[in-house]
């Protein structure tokens, strides 16, 4: 009735020149296994073609300041609609960014106090802690204060001509080193310690000063400035995760941070913290969690803020629905995970008036409780019935079993997938001879046999956060899965009070991976030190010459393959390098072989691909491993940086396999993975408990729930609802407890599977 976006030919990364119709105003679910190409045909291909065309339409100055997308890999595309697309990626942003201001609730709620607060202070900007007016003046709207450890910055018994400043960007040869070189206020050669008093204070605090530097071409303006004020200014407004790895460790053993000791790390001045609402002031309501800040802002009655009370408490609702009522507005949008930043982002949409906009979703349902995910699905289906399209990348069945067309990609993944395996409706995918299809409704079966504990792990009036005095013996030498809704306490409990407690464990999360934008896989896992020693004992050459970050790299682009184009602000500009086209390595070096394969092509292919290819057994073993925990579609080169949180998590996993005998603590690990991956994670993790380790998984699947040796279900509800221990026991337990709500969820849905029936299809 709509038409249909028309794809023809697509060829992007591993797609095989497939063509679909894709039904307009309708929720399609692309499914199949983990490098069957969903992502390469759903966001590199349609979504990247509608973001191209829209930056067209704008003049070319406009466009040098939007992000660049190249033109997909694909014969047409036609009746496409503008793409928003809604991701994983985390939301990050600097301190001063925190989940209200993020989705706009607390200009709201800013304007709520402004017109109904008492006293009355003025303006909505008198309560921002990001304007002059409401923040507090110590911490600058921080609400922490950072304390510089001047001996940890400098080392006194040296001069600054030998390095005396230890902080990277000071280093010497640096642009700040030589303007404080050729300021003309020190002798670069005197050693710190020997400064006179004024020359210290010029040092360490000396304001900004006009001065002249040499250079090339004579003489040039530049400006002086103390080094703790340029520091602080530099770098203590950055969160310190965004910050690269080479700085972050002297910058943590520099900088010691503290709430502040006049607002209490509420960020406000007392004039903004005087003024109240029923008793309240707003730093109180910004840390209320938002299932209970909506109550409040019902709770306010008068006529003249209606309107303005009932906005903020529709967009407060949302952040609930989407199962997010356990945050609080005040806290900062880099703490968030993937899948809350999406579900954030997910808010910024629901109450916008624009329609017949393609909304595109990458997983929506991950790190939610399967009782959450029926409202995540009204979300979907609310936007479709205002008249969008929506196009989702999704594994879990409760989601795939709302969609309007499905498309099953397939059958394997890399080069073994790119193809359309089946095009229709649920009935018809459930009978589909599809991975997809079978694992619809053929499930892993209760662990009838639970294996015995050879000890426990203590944990003893733990009360972390939302933990309300929380005690609990962990089974040693079994798996043990820890359940419950988001928010519950499931990872403050097992991802930081169990290693305090228990030093020995080791915590496996889906936390980034430090390094630079030169790590890969081959990197981290070291398998490219094995590589290019057997390039150099086949060529008979310099094992350098294999490393993109020698000698033997392309001078262009210093062996990153990719020309990064800084725009200051805004995200970098990315193009292949047009000298080695990419590949990384001068042509030199490429022209070396390992049975008929260059460097570039070696680092180019998948695990799988790898694994067929080399023999040496340190790489088959790491091959193998990270086969095991589903990453086999990954390239050896591919950049850290481009891995989601499931692949992260599971590639840290890969690493530990070669260990026996230790605690594990897995974060949500079947992020990311089909069914059929996820059954193969499941046999990976009771290997590893039959080797003699300890197994705790925190997660949501029931697939793993069923297999599981011992439950910990943690609730009952998220937030100050939660942080409790709801059930501790076996499968067969949990289905019968009813205050569980994972077990009656589990026990309601399993019989709804055994009841489903295969139905007749045509297939593609």
């Amino acid at each position: 009735m709509y038409g249909s976006i028309e794809v023809r030919g697509a060829r992007e990364n591993n797609l095989k020149s497939i063509s679909l119709d894709i039904p307009k105003r309708k929720i399609t679910v692309f499914t199949g296994v983990s490098g069957s190409g969903k992502s390469s045909l759903v966001f590199g291909t349609i979504a990247a073609e509608s973001q191209r065309l829209l930056n067209e339409t704008f003049t070319a100055f406009i466009q040098g300041f939007l992000p660049r997308y190249g033109q997909p890999d694909v014969d047409s595309l036609q009746n496409l609609s503008t793409a928003i697309v809604i991701d994983q990626k985390r939301l990050g942003g600097n301190v001063r960014s925190t989940i209200g201001t993020v989705t706009d609730t607390y200009t709201l709620l800013r304007l709520l106090y402004a017109r109904l607060g008492q006293p009355h202070i003025g303006h909505s900007s008198m309560f921002s802690f990001n304007e002059p007016q409401g923040m507090c003046p110590d911490c600058e709207g921080l609400g922490q204060v950072s304390t510089i450890d001047i001996d940890a910055l400098v080392d006194r018994e040296k001069s600054l001509n030998d390095g005396a400043i230890r902080f990277p960007t000071f280093a010497i040869g640096t642009w700040f080193w030589t303007i404080f070189v050729q300021s003309g206020f020190f002798d670069p050669d005197k050693k710190l310690r020997d400064y006179s008093e004024d020359e210290w204070e010029k040092f360490v605090n000396g304001e900004e000063t006009k001065i002249k530097l040499k250079s090339v071409v004579g003489t040039m303006n530049s400006t002086y400035e103390g080094l703790v004020p340029k520091f602080k200014r530099l770098y203590l407004t950055k969160d310190v995760e965004q910050m690269a790895s080479h700085m972050r460790v002297p910058f943590e053993a520099i900088v010691s941070r503290a709430d502040c000791m006049l607002c209490h790390g509420t960020r406000l001045n007392q004039a903004a913290l005087s003024c109240l609402i029923k008793g309240k002031n707003i730093a109180e309501c910004a840390a209320m969690e938002v299932s209970e800040l909506v109550q409040f802002i019902r709770s306010i009655g008068e006529p003249t803020v209606a309107p303005l009370v009932s906005s903020l408490a529709e967009k407060l609702d949302h952040l609930v629905d989407i199962g997010l009522g356990y945050l609080s507005l005040n806290r900062e949008s880099s703490t968030l995970s993937g899948g809350e930043s999406q579900r954030v982002r997910m808010v910024r949409h629901l109450g916008s008036s624009l329609t017949d906009v393609t909304y595109v979703f990458d997983e929506p349902s991950i790190g939610l409780h399967p009782q959450d995910i029926h409202r995540l699905n009204e979300l979907m289906q609310q936007l479709r019935d205002k008249g969008n399209t929506v196009l989702v990348v999704e594994h879990k069945p409760a989601v795939i079993a709302i969609a309007d067309h499905i498309v099953d990609m397939g059958p394997g993944a890399g080069r073994s997938g790119g193809e359309i395996v089946y095009e229709g409706s649920l009935a018809g995918l459930l009978a589909a001879d599809t991975l997809t299809g079978k694992h619809m409704h053929n499930r892993q079966p209760f662990k009838a046999n639970p294996r015995i504990p050879t000890g426990t792990l203590s944990i003893e009036h733990a009360t972390l956060h939302n933990l309300r005095d929380v005690s609990v013996n962990i089974p040693m030498g079994v798996l043990t899965v820890v359940t419950g809704v988001a928010g519950s306490g499931k990872s403050s409990l097992m991802q930081e009070v169990l290693p305090q407690r228990h030093p020995g464990v080791v915590s496996i999360d889906q936390g980034l991976i430090r390094g630079s934008r030169r790590s890969n896989l081959a990197t981290y896992t070291g398998m490219l030190d094995v590589i290019r020693k057997r390039f150099a004992s086949e060529n008979k050459v310099s094992a350098a010459l294999f490393s993109a970050n020698s000698k033997g790299a392309c001078p262009e682009c210093q062996g990153l393959g990719l020309i990064y184009t800084d725009l200051a602000f805004m995200d970098p500009m990315i193009s292949t390098c047009e000298v080695c086209g990419g590949k990384r390595f001068t042509s030199e070096v490429l022209a070396y072989t390992l049975r008929g394969k260059s460097i570039s092509d070696v680092l180019e292919m998948t695990v799988v691909e790898a694994k067929e290819f080399f023999t040496d057994p340190p790489l088959t073993k790491m091959l193998t491993a990270l086969e095991d925990v589903g990453l086999g579609y990954v390239t050896l080169w591919q950049p850290l940086s481009t891995l989601s949180g499931g692949e992260r998590q599971r590639l840290k996993l890969a690493i530990e396999l070669g260990n026996v005998s230790q605690v594990y603590v897995l974060d949500e690990p079947t992020t990311g993975l089909h069914m059929n991956d996820v059954d193969n994670l499941i046999a990976l993790l009771d290997r590893l408990v039959d080797s003699g380790s300890t197994v705790i998984v925190i997660e949501h699947n029931l697939d793993v729930i069923a297999r599981a040796d011992w439950i910990i279900d943690m609730g009952p509800g998220a937030g100050h609802e939660g942080g409790q221990i709801v059930f501790e026991g076996t499968v067969a337990q949990l289905v019968n407890a009813t205050r569980s709500v994972t077990g009656q969820y589990l026990k309601r849905t399993m019989i709804e599977r055994n009841n489903s029936a295969p139905q007749p299809v045509i297939q593609r």
